[in-house]
């Protein structure tokens, strides 16, 4: 298998270098202060993202990190701490993905609703890496940990390789006490909107779901520690 970087891009050292980190958060404020005013993501960071000259990849960095305060605080208000004896049902390529490139060392977001986001596009398209093992036993242990009832993992059927990753978490699966299920079906995020709780950073599965719980952000805690996440929120 040939090695690689997920999550990366050549250009990420120049456009997100600590020299350029002022300039973002200061667009991150301008684009807040659009979204609170009731204007679309795409057209606030193409506003805003015109008027510095960003690429595209920085301008997906701010519709990703900012969100309107009334979401934020509908979000943080139906996030739990704690999930023994739970069943909690997992967007499975969003979580395993962030994991990956955090055992990349590649760029990871930190998101003004609490929630660790990356660049990182899937169009249908995943392989597996090296770091997809590393991903997936520091899933699983966290998931062990922290004593939930059950989870059940959704990878979306349409994703190549989604069977050879069902595979492999089943795999690592025999090493830990814990009730997982893997489930590959079409349509994940409409599944996980009409679920209990749930663990994704997808902001339109967030903004529907009844409650959830900042897995990628937990894992890192438990399996990594301290990470150099990007923070270009808006001081609040």
């Amino acid at each position: 298998m040939k090695d690689a970087k997920r999550g990366f891009v050549p250009s990420d050292e120049r456009e997100f270098g600590t020299e350029v980190i002022p300039k973002l958060r200061k667009a991150a404020e301008e684009v807040l202060f659009l979204l609170n005013h009731g204007y679309p993501v795409k057209g606030a960071t193409r506003f805003v993202g015109d008027h510095y000259m960003f690429s595209e990849r920085q301008r997906l960095a701010l519709a990703r990190t900012v969100s309107p305060e009334e979401e934020i605080v509908s979000r943080k208000n139906r996030e739990v701490n704690f999930i023994e004896g739970e069943t909690i049902c997992i967007d499975g390529f969003n979580v395993i993905i962030g994991l990956e490139i955090a055992y990349s060392e590649s760029m990871l977001f930190r998101c003004m609703d609490g929630t660790i986001r990356d660049l990182a596009g899937l169009r249908g398209t995943y392989r597996l890496i090296p770091e997809t093992d590393l991903a997936i036993k520091a899933l699983l242990k966290t998931l062990e940990s922290s004593k939930v009832g059950k989870a059940v993992i959704y990878l979306d059927k349409p994703v190549s390789n989604s069977g050879r990753l069902k595979q492999k978490i089943y795999e690592y699966a025999e090493d830990v006490d814990t009730d997982l299920e893997v489930i590959i079906i079409d349509a994940v995020d409409y599944e996980l909107k009409h679920k209990p709780l749930i663990a994704s950073g997808d902001a339109i599965i967030l903004n529907e779901c009844d409650k959830w719980f900042n897995l990628v952000k937990r894992v890192i805690e438990e399996n990594i520690g301290d990470y150099e996440y990007i923070d270009i929120c808006p001081e609040s």
